[in-house]
Parts: structure tokens; C-alpha cells; sequence
């Protein structure tokens, strides 16, 4: 039987994988709560436990309330159990006894190479009590003849073709987006995901390409593929059930951006303001392929609304030479941090980090004629330069590359000292622009310790999450005022905001998503 997509029928399907019968049923609860479709994975079970399990299907498909969907997959595709083609035709053969009377209310996922296998001739029994989704799994790469996979799976008595490949770079999922576009196109049930943290945008905008359905975890520690999204996030954050073709895509460019709290910011305005717009993280290496092939109206290879994207590290300059335009205080900085896209002026530069880099200290510090410590030479300090530039303060650059911290001092008119042994007593303001204190591997780290901050007035960290980071614990420690990042993160996306949509976010709606997000609250 083919099934054909339905427009606006997008669907979250959430797997359950335990190895134990008796974690079945409080599992499939809780996908049940969050998700359309519950898949059962039974290649997690232990070997032993498979019996336990079948006989509590017919029960759990019943109270669950929910469609199931059977998976049992061999390890060479990503299964939890080592299989031959004759072991898998024979569980397949058993299921339908299983489930008897069950029909629409169950899909059966089976591998391709079973599929094309003299076996897939006993199988009739399958075929007729249950919707049948022929899968393909490549966990090294998205390969170049994923058309013709496709066309293999078309012809095999399946109702539904399912192929995910691993996604390299955000590029290999223009061919699995164009993969959908086509199978709408054919009137065909497809399902079609890039894994990976560079595939996530498969994940979130696949139901709106005609995906018949995607997958989402039932937490972060349960995803059954790479890149995985929480069905929760799915469902709440970007809203996959209400997005379609129309609606307009924006997103964070950077790597690594996984961390980032901006999708949880700008999609709480978008909800708060009733837009039909979505922002995703965007994780891309090469920023040059990203414009050219999916960006540029010009030259982009994908249908979708794409109206703008924030630039993170390592992109902010690199970004630069792909754009039509650059508005005049971002070429001054020498990064954009925003673009805005459109068929008539193309892609527009612009850098929203400089004013925003301020606005936490504004009201605390006045910044005319202040003496302000810049710890760092990246982008982030270039922006906070400029503005203390335009405010008339003394800026001096202290970088741990000393020839680089002294161009950058020459650029914008500071002055320049070495980083190692420099004490910050008679600044009125020390600010570090650096990722020394990030949440991960950095966390540990700090730009300045409590003797060189003694003296000094005030201490600014640029980084926000964590929001009290160990900088900030060395200034309270040398009995300096402290000011964290959030405020910043959350000015220079208000900005944003209004450049992509031309108005504003209610006032602390962003600063509300960030914090629940960080905090939990």
C-alpha cells in the first residue's frame, strides 16, 4: 500500500529503547504524552527479554492510544542486535501473529536489503496487515547516488520509503530535503532525515517538505540516532506541527552552535507576536557553501523561506565577501553578526553585537572618558571597541597574542599591554570578549584571576552561559561590581529581530526563554 503525504499532517514519532519487557510500558507512556507515533525498537531489548515483550504489545498498543511503529534493526544499521537476512524475515514472519486484528494502527519498519532479498517473497502476511516502511541507514555519509537508492526502495512493495544518512556537512541535506520535494511530487510517503548535528534542519522542516513523519527523543539522553531532537522541543520550541512551506526559516550559522540559546529566544517572540517563522541552528563549516547553495536567492538549490540567519564564531568576518551589502558601522567593526535575505536586495550585512555590547553597562558605568580593560582580539572585541569608540571612552586591548592585540588597538584608536601579569586596578570597567568560561571544555577557565581584577571597578563577561562564570567569581572575590552576559545576548537579538520581521519582541520575552532555558524556571 502507498501512502501518500497529507499537507499539515506533520507527526513526531518517539522511540522507545530499553532493554528490559518491564520498561515498556512507563516508556511508551511518556512518548505517548509527547509524541504522534511511538516506535518500539525491540533490537534494544536483551536477546532473553524479546519474548517477555511480545506479549505485551497488543496491551500497550491499546492503552497507549497512539499508532506503533515495529523496528527491529540489525547492527550493520545502526540496531542493537547482530542479524542475518534469514533471522529477520523470520521475526517479520511472526509479528502479524503478534498484532493480530491491529491493521492501520501499526507500520513495520524493513531494512532495503531484506526488501530486495529472495526472503522478502515470505513476507506476504506483513504486506497485508500492515503499512510497511522500507529503510536505508548510512551512518558514514549522504551518498552521491541517493536518488537511485530512493528509486530501489520505490519499487519494492513498501508504502513508505525511509532513508537517513549521515550529513557531513549542512550541504548533504539539500539532498535529502530535495529527496521529499520529489516524493511529494510523486505522490509518495517519504520519510527523509539527515543525521547528525549539521542535519538538524531535516529534522525540524522535513513534515513541512511533505515528510510523513520525523523523529524526536523522548529526552537528550535517549536519542536513537545522531542529532536526535527532543519530541518536547519539537513540538514546543519550533512548533512542527504549524509549520509548512510558507513559513518563514531563520537560524543561528556558526560552529559549534548546539549550545546556542537563540532558538529558544527567537522562537518564543515568534510565538509571542503570532509570526509564522521558525529559527534553527544552523551548524555549518563552510560558510561559502552555505550561502551559495542554500542562502543566496540567487543560487540556492533549496524551496524554502529563508529570510535571514545570525553569524556566530568562527564566521562573523569570513562572512563578509558572500554579502551584496554591509551596513556601514558593521564593515567599521570588520563582522557581521546578522544577514537579511530577500529576493530584491539579496543578502545584507549587518552587526547588531557593537550597541548591544554596551547596553548592559549603560546606566552603571558612564562611559565617557571611562578607562575600559578589553581582554581579547576576536570579533566580540572588535564590536565592544567600536561602541566604546563612539562613547568616547579609553580603551586598551589586552590580548595573550600580543601581535594581534596590537593591531586590533591600532585599528580603533585604544591602547595596548600585554595580557600575562597585567593588573586591572584604576579601570573602570574590565571586559572579557574571549570564550575562556564557556559552558564545556572552557568552563574551568578564566581570562583574569582575583589579584589582577583587584582595584578594578567593575567586571563585564561577554560569555553567558553559565551565567556566573568563573571570571565573574574571581571580580566578586577582588570586590569588583560584576555584569554577565545575557543582557548583550539578549540586545543584539531584539535587534535582530526587528531587522528580519520589522518590529519588536514584547518586552522580556527573550529575556524569559533564555532564562527558563538556563535555569530551568
Amino acid at each position: 500500500m502507498r501512502v501518500p503525504v497529507e499537507k499539515g499532517g506533520a507527526r513526531v514519532c518517539v522511540p522507545v529503547c530499553v532493554k528490559s519487557a518491564a520498561e515498556l510500558r512507563p516508556s511508551v507512556e511518556r512518548a505517548a504524552e509527547v509524541g504522534d507515533i511511538v516506535e518500539l525498537r525491540l533490537d534494544c531489548l536483551e536477546p532473553a527479554e524479546l519474548d517477555a515483550a511480545r506479549t505485551q504489545l497488543g496491551d500497550l498498543l491499546a492503552a497507549s492510544g497512539r499508532p506503533f511503529l515495529i523496528t527491529y534493526r540489525p547492527k550493520e544499521q545502526g540496531g542493537g542486535v547482530s542479524l542475518s537476512l534469514e533471522e529477520r524475515a523470520a521475526f517479520w514472519r511472526e509479528v502479524p501473529l503478534w498484532l493480530r486484528g491491529a491493521g492501520g494502527r501499526v507500520f513495520v519498519d524493513v531494512e532495503l536489503d531484506l526488501l530486495e532479498s529472495p526472503h522478502a517473497e515470505t513476507l506476504g502476511a506483513l504486506f497485508e496487515s500492515f503499512t510497511v516502511i522500507c529503510s536505508h541507514h548510512d551512518f558514514r555519509e549522504t551518498p552521491a547516488d541517493l536518488e537511485r537508492i530512493y528509486e530501489r526502495m520505490s519499487r519494492t512493495r513498501a508504502g513508505i520509503s525511509k532513508l537517513a544518512t549521515q550529513a557531513n556537512s549542512i550541504t548533504d541535506s539539500v539532498a535529502i530535503m530535495r529527496l521529499l520535494e520529489r516524493g511529494r511530487r510523486e505522490g509518495r510517503g517519504v520519510i527523509a532525515v539527515s543525521m547528525g548535528a549539521a542535519g538538524v534542519l531535516t529534522r525540524v522542516l522535513a513534515p513541512a517538505f511533505g515528510a510523513f513523519l520525523t523523529y524526536g527523543s523522548l529526552d537528550a539522553g535517549q536519542a536513537t540516532a545522531p542529532g536526535q531532537v527532543e519530541a518536547r522541543d519539537l513540538r514546543d520550541l519550533y512548533r512542527v506541527h504549524a509549520l509548512s512551506e510558507r513559513t518563514a526559516v531563520t537560524g543561528i550559522v556558526g560552529s559549534p552552535v548546539a549550545h546556542s540559546l537563540s532558538p529558544h529566544m527567537h522562537n518564543a517572540a515568534f510565538e509571542a507576536v503570532g509570526l509564522d517563522a521558525v529559527y534553527l541552528p544552523f551548524e555549518v563549516a563552510d560558510v561559502s557553501e552555505f550561502v551559495r547553495r542554500m542562502a543566496d536567492p540567487r543560487t540556492r538549490e533549496l524551496g524554502w523561506n529563508l529570510c535571514g540567519f545570525s553569524v556566530t564564531a568562527p564566521h562573523k568576518q569570513a562572512v563578509i565577501p558572500h554579502l551584496d551589502s554591509v551596513a556601514p558601522n558593521a564593515a567599521r567593526v570588520g563582522a557581521v553578526n546578522t544577514v537579511v535575505v530577500s529576493e530584491g536586495r539579496g543578502l545584507e550585512g549587518f552587526n547588531t553585537d557593537a550597541e548591544a555590547s554596551v547596553a548592559p553597562l549603560e546606566g552603571l558605568v558612564g562611559l565617557k572618558g571611562a578607562r575600559v580593560a578589553v581582554i581579547g582580539a576576536g570579533g566580540a572585541a572588535r564590536a565592544l571597541l567600536w561602541a566604546l569608540g563612539a562613547r568616547g571612552a579609553h580603551a586598551t586591548v589586552f590580548a595573550r597574542d600580543g601581535g594581534r592585540g596590537r593591531k586590533l588597538a591600532a585599528e580603533f584608536g585604544a591602547d595596548n599591554a600585554p595580557l600575562e601579569g597585567a593588573s586591572f586596578k584604576g579601570f573602570d570597567v574590565v571586559a572579557n570578549t574571549t570564550p575562556l568560561g564557556t559552558l564545556g571544555a572552557q568552563e574551568t577557565e578564566t581570562a583574569a584571576a582575583e589579584s589582577q581584577l583587584r582595584g578594578a571597578r567593575l567586571a563585564y563577561d561577554l560569555v553567558y552561559n553559565p551565567t556566573e562564570t568563573r571570571f565573574l567569581r574571581e571580580a566578586r572575590a577582588a570586590s569588583c561590581e560584576v555584569v554577565g552576559g545575557l543582557g548583550m545576548l539578549v540586545a543584539q537579538a531584539e535587534e535582530q529581530f526587528r531587522l528580519w520581521t520589522g518590529s519588536v519582541p514584547p518586552p522580556g520575552v527573550m529575556l524569559e526563554a533564555a532564562r527558563k532555558k538556563l535555569f530551568g524556571t
